[in-house]
């Protein structure tokens, strides 16, 4: 026991969509420290709160998970958390909630928690919803089977929550009253002998405690550690002592998942008449109403495409007043900064790389704190649960569930707020997976792109007197990039990012009204995450940008009074307009020639530079993104040296199409290397979209110029 000047510690844990993270809010105020565990992208929350007899306590937010199997980073982490293995010290106490209204599914995370040995206090919440449900449940009977202390509780109102914290503050004075005595672990036979012969295995330093903590352990291995798992870091000789059990029970015709379910469930089987009791005749909920329409195959998907479309038309177009400001007052600190420093290399670096990159960080921000509003919000009402469900028919075709839908759909409006929402999948394949096809969707930053070459090469014709030619081909652009997303999730999942196909298996809550100051915590704390730490990646790589588009500074000319041309040349000199030239026999094959190519390296600072970099190349200057027409006029007179232009629709389709699929984002690339905790996977990002984007080029431009398009 700790001495009692020590913080108390606490792990609270629970499945998803139990009013966890509302319960830790009324505990502790609100105000939580947010960090990762060590190694990992998952974030981990904690808050204090004071109880009467043990004083101030330290509440841990658990990852809400199903169960402790160790088939995803939250479950690891929630097993890690709650038996305090690893790095993570011990808790002096489990605070687990669970849904009055689906209790039986609830106990099975319940029994796995109990076995470990941790006292342990179990919080039924939402039992105003009960008579809803035509439900009672007896919490002094269950408290009687399980041998811990169980209190009913409703986390919306605070008022509810004083025995709560009477019986925390006994277990946390008294641990033994919070370790059960029930058992349902075999005494023997073949499944007893698996968990003798695993145990064996543990670290010593793991089953210090009660003797059925040794037990507990070797059933979380045998239901974690198989030949796909994802972990390494497990000790050798437990991983071998695994895989030998797994195999001998496979040999005899055993299925040892099965064998571990049947166990918990047959102890919740054979108890839960007496402490779960339903009455007969009760009405249609109001929960059940709504998901007739919410979950129809054709209603239910027109309401969810007008609710995405509002989510959609939020992070196109509501958040470019704020990313407007934002700009402006970085542009208006830069204009001071120039008019008071005096010119020099510093003053340069200064502008153009260390304000410039930090602007390119926060511009970010009004579209990540819509998208994780609207996530947080359809979340917390439980909608974002009937989405999953609702697209899981349409994205298993490829290997994915229904929860990778709304991340690629955010792509369209830019990749890194769509990367971060990945977090709401709870397999790390399927977000690996998810996360290598959304730079592959439109986003917005690509439209200046598209804007500029259409309208410089297609004229404003109608198809078929009908159809204009110009929106036509955007909207074209559009359904390639998607088609193209599902083909590659498709190919990946089936090659490089295998996996077993996992059915999408989750808790439908039931609706309820967002706990605001929960939305709010989720949108502030995963925004101040992507400043303080993508953002110091993108703005490193947005320096490296600048010196290699300014040196050496030899090469630069004497400014003139034609400032375009000086401009111009000294691009052309600087190493990116080397590296330009280097690559334009890699570049020429697809129609695009060495000014292109410089064009394509200043892309990479963020795809929209391409439009004020062509403008410097064509010597307009800098703000020429903002007066587009001039560089379409030279865009369309720009010749090569056969006299024969540089421009033609086929080029810009060749140019369109390398856009729509090449990974130059280096925003993008940051993102996925702090999701993906690894640079691998970026790597692999760029190269894989770099090759495939060269490919698509190449096929149509040689392939137009085979049937004389060119």
């Amino acid at each position: 026991m700790k001495a009692a000047s020590a913080t108390r510690r606490i792990a609270l844990a629970g499945n998803p969509n139990t009013g966890k993270s509302t319960l830790f809010n009324r505990l502790t105020g609100g105000r939580a420290r947010v960090a990762n565990y060590p190694g990992l992208t998952v974030e981990k929350e904690s808050g204090t709160f004071r109880l009467s007899k043990s004083g101030l306590v330290e509440l841990v937010d658990v990852p809400g998970t199903y169960s402790l199997s160790a088939r995803s980073a939250e479950e690891r982490i929630a097993m890690l958390a709650i038996a305090g293995l690893d790095s993570e010290p011990r808790p002096d106490a489990v605070l687990l909630i669970v849904d009055a209204t689906s209790l039986e599914r609830n106990l099975y995370l319940a029994l796995q928690i109990v076995e470990l040995g941790v006292p342990t206090v179990i919080a039924v919440n939402m039992v105003d919803m009960l008579a809803e449900r035509n439900l009672t449940i007896d919490a002094q009977e269950l408290a009687r089977r399980l041998g811990i202390p169980v209190v009913p509780i409703s986390a919306k109102s605070t008022d509810s929550l004083a025995p709560l914290l009477e019986a925390l503050d006994d277990v946390l004075e008294t641990p033994g009253i919070g370790v059960s005595g029930a058992e349902w672990m075999p005494k023997a036979g073949p499944l007893s002998e698996d968990l003798e012969a695993v145990g064996q295995s543990l670290p010593a330093t793991w089953c210090e405690g009660p003797a059925v903590r040794r037990s507990a352990l070797a059933a979380w291995a045998l239901a974690s550690i198989d030949d796909q798992d994802e972990f390494t870091d497990i000790p050798l000789d437990l991983r071998r002592a695994v895989r030998d059990r797994r195999g001998l029970a496979r040999a005899a015709g055993r299925d040892l998942d099965l064998d571990l379910t049947r166990m918990r469930y047959g102890w919740i089987d054979q108890n839960a008449a007496h402490f779960v009791r339903r009455r007969a005749g009760g009405a249609v909920t109001s929960t059940d109403r709504i998901d007739r329409v919410l979950l129809h195959p054709l209603v239910g998907f027109g309401v969810f495409l007008l609710v995405m479309g509002i989510v959609f038309q939020s992070l196109f177009s509501w958040s470019n007043p704020a990313i407007g400001w934002i700009e402006s007052v970085f542009a208006s600190v830069r204009d001071y900064l120039a008019g008071v420093l005096p010119p020099s290399l510093v003053t340069e670096f200064l502008l153009d790389g260390v304000i410039e990159g930090v602007g390119s960080v926060l511009v970010f921000l009004p579209q990540i704190l819509l998208l994780f509003f609207f996530l947080a919000l359809m979340e917390d009402s439980g909608y974002l649960a009937r989405v999953a469900v609702l697209m899981d028919r349409v994205m298993r075709s490829i290997g994915l569930h229904g929860k990778a839908f709304v991340p690629m759909m955010s792509g369209f409006a830019c990749a890194v707020p769509a990367i971060l929402a990945t977090r709401t999948m709870e397999r790390r394949r399927d977000r690996l997976l998810t996360m290598l096809v959304i730079p592959l969707m439109t986003c917005s930053a690509r439209l200046p792109v598209y804007t500029l070459i259409i309208a410089a090469l297609f004229p404003p014709d109608r198809l078929f007197g009908l159809l204009p030619m110009q929106g036509l081909l955007m909207v074209c652009l559009y359904v390639f990039s998607t088609c193209m997303a599902l083909v590659v999730a498709g190919v990946l999942g089936k090659t490089l990012v295998r996996g077993p196909r996992i059915p999408l298996l989750m808790e439908l809550p039931p609706y309820r009204m967002p706990h605001w100051l929960s939305v709010a915590r989720k949108m502030l704390t995963r925004s101040r995450m992507f400043v303080t730490e993508a953002g110091g990646i993108i703005l490193v790589c947005t320096i490296v940008m600048w010196f290699g588009l300014t040196f050496p500074r030899a090469a630069q000319v004497e400014t003139t009074a034609d400032t375009g041309t000086s401009s111009a040349a000294a691009l052309e000199g600087s190493y990116a307009g080397r590296l330009g030239r280097a690559i334009e026999p890699v570049l020429e094959p697809l129609g695009f020639d060495w000014k292109i190519g410089i064009g394509l390296v200043g892309a990479f600072a963020a795809r929209e530079v391409f439009v004020s970099t062509m403008g410097v190349v064509y010597g307009l200057g800098e703000d020429q993104d903002e007066q587009s027409m001039g560089l379409q006029g030279h865009i369309r007179a720009e010749m090569r040296a056969d006299g024969k232009p540089v421009y033609t629709p086929l080029v810009g389709i060749s140019l369109m199409a390398f856009f729509a699929l090449a990974c130059q984002c280096m925003s993008t690339l940051a993102i996925v290397r702090r999701e993906s905790n690894s640079w691998k996977w970026p790597a692999f990002l760029f190269a894989y979209t770099l090759v495939l984007a060269w490919g698509t080029s190449f096929f149509i431009y040689q392939g137009g110029r085979m049937l004389g398009l060119g």
